[in-house]
């Protein structure tokens, strides 16, 4: 064989070898876009999905931090009842303390026995009730209010308005603007009224 005969063969080789490598890398640049192409998608579809998992986690904080708050407003209003009821229980007693200091002074009194003794324990069983926001409730002369007074007994009276308070048995009081001990009264019925009533 030739030299220009080999010649050609070896040009023919290197241009087949030239075409197979465009080829193939050709190939591999297609084949590495479609796999950066579905990487992205895919990427997308889970940034898609772990957007509405946190989404859907946000709402279940929310509604946990919900549920919390009531909780707390619920256990802090429990925990205030509680307290309230204890502190009500302790006036109370003292209040029939009191009660029964106020008794003895008056029946020393009718007795014309000397008081002052007395007297100045009751100024300062007033100045602890006073300073712990304990206030007595208004009763005689007043219309009779079911939130503040508590009828033991009625009696007729023409120059009084009906539920007109008469007399009072027992004090009442408030604390803090709670009811812990309601007066005992005596209300009025006015007869007259009734008669007339029934007469229209």
């Amino acid at each position: 064989m030739s030299e220009k005969q080999d010649d050609k063969i070896e040009r023919e080789l290197e241009r087949n070898n030239a075409t197979k490598e465009h080829d193939t890398g050709h190939t591999i640049s297609q084949d590495a876009g479609k796999i950066a192409e579905l990487s992205i998608e895919d990427l997308r579809a889970q940034l898609e999905k772990n957007q509405e998992t946190i989404e859907s986690y946000e709402k279940k904080l929310q509604y946990l931090l919900a549920d919390f708050e009531n909780l707390k407003k619920r256990t802090e209003l429990e925990v205030q009842n509680r307290v309230n009821s204890v502190i009500d229980e302790i006036m109370l007693k003292f209040l029939s303390i009191y009660d029964d200091f106020v008794r003895a002074k008056e029946a020393l009194t009718k007795q014309n026995v000397n008081t002052d003794g007395l007297s100045a324990i009751l100024r300062n069983m007033d100045t602890f009730l006073l300073e712990h926001d304990v206030t007595s409730i208004d009763a005689v002369g007043e219309i009779f209010n079911p939130k503040f007074h508590e009828a033991i007994s009625v009696q007729e009276d023409p120059n009084l308005d009906d539920n007109t308070i008469t007399d009072e048995i027992r004090k009442g009081y408030i604390l803090q603007n709670r009811v812990i001990r309601p007066s005992l009264v005596i209300i009025s019925k006015n007869k007259q009224e009734g008669d007339r009533e029934n007469n229209g």
